[in-house]
């Protein structure tokens, strides 16, 4: 059975909002890599979520959903913090976060906890986002990333907030660097390009990225669709058309559309192959933003096939 592990951070975001014209903050389940494990699991894929949730009701309400969702928790541990909150506001449909919980409950994964052989043998390992800015979960994340024999996909979710000044900002560069040596696909935004590398647009990024050793790069631009970049190609893929009231999860989704289709049909020939499932991946973002949360809005291939064809 070919199936992926997603290590990453699971936490509760409190997205902002009003009721009876009274400000509210709504309760979702997310984190990047829980969005993106959510996703694929909702494609069709096997997917192991790997990480540290907290001791709390709130955690068991993040395993609760993980399970029904289909996601499995082999590589889950409980550690003692309360559950990190996330807190969104929003600026049109693109969310601010602010992150509270000291230990951060999601950056507590011990490496001596990964199952060896459950990594091993993955077909996919994804690693990726602020969990790697905690010491105990990036040692996890790099025993994981050089114990596999599978492909390694990587995504840095960049957040400026938890990168106060340009010491923070450099290790993080450094972290980046590491895993995108060896990584068969590197995903970020164009945000997170401007922030890692001073302003540097999407195809100076996948430069940068193949420079250190990337193989394919995708770098996603909202409204704007995707660059794609590989074997020495650069293409374009346009975003599909909708009416977006909320992008929470969105880039998450096109990593999760993107690990589905490795898991099912292996790396792409080529730049155009690539440029295909970035189409798919791109449809899939689109649904999300047509509705509200993040790993709730992710949809099956059913309903991307049902809304575009």
């Amino acid at each position: 059975m070919r199936y992926a592990v997603v290590l990453g951070e699971a936490l509760i975001d409190l997205l902002d909002g009003e009721c009876d014209g009274v400000p509210v903050y709504r309760q979702v389940i997310g984190g990047a890599p829980l969005n993106v494990a959510v996703g694929a699991a909702r494609l069709g894929a096997t997917v192991e979520f790997a990480g540290s949730l907290g001791d709390d009701a709130l955690a068991e309400r993040i395993r609760a959903f993980l399970r029904a969702a289909g996601v499995g928790d082999l590589a889950l541990a409980t550690v003692p913090a309360p559950t990190t909150l996330a807190v969104a506001t929003f600026t049109g449909a693109e969310p601010d976060f602010r992150f509270y919980g000291t230990p951060p409950s999601y950056g507590l994964l011990d490496a001596a906890a990964l199952d060896d052989e459950l990594i091993a043998d993955a077909a996919v390992l994804y690693c990726g986002s602020i969990a790697l800015l905690c010491e105990p979960t990036l040692a996890a994340a790099r025993l994981a990333w050089t114990g596999t024999a599978g492909l390694r996909v990587f995504d840095p979710n960049v957040r400026p907030r938890l990168l106060p000044d340009q010491a923070a900002l450099a290790a993080y560069r450094q972290v980046v660097a590491g895993f995108a040596a060896t990584a068969d696909l590197v995903k970020l935004s164009a945000a997170d390009a401007e922030v890692l590398y001073d302003g540097a647009g999407p195809v100076a990024t996948a430069a940068l990225l193949h420079d250190l050793g990337a193989g394919a790069v995708v770098v996603t631009r909202g409204a704007a669709g995707a660059l794609v970049s590989a074997g020495g190609e650069v293409l374009t893929v346009a975003a599909a058309q909708v009416a977006a009231i909320d992008a929470t999860g969105a880039g998450d989704s096109v990593m999760a559309a993107l690990i589905a289709e490795l898991l099912d049909s292996g790396l792409p020939a080529d730049a155009a192959g690539w440029a295909q499932r970035v189409g798919f991946a791109l449809r899939v973002a689109g649904l999300v933003c047509e509705s509200p949360g993040g790993a709730v809005a992710m949809p099956t291939r059913a309903a991307v096939a049902a809304r575009f064809g």
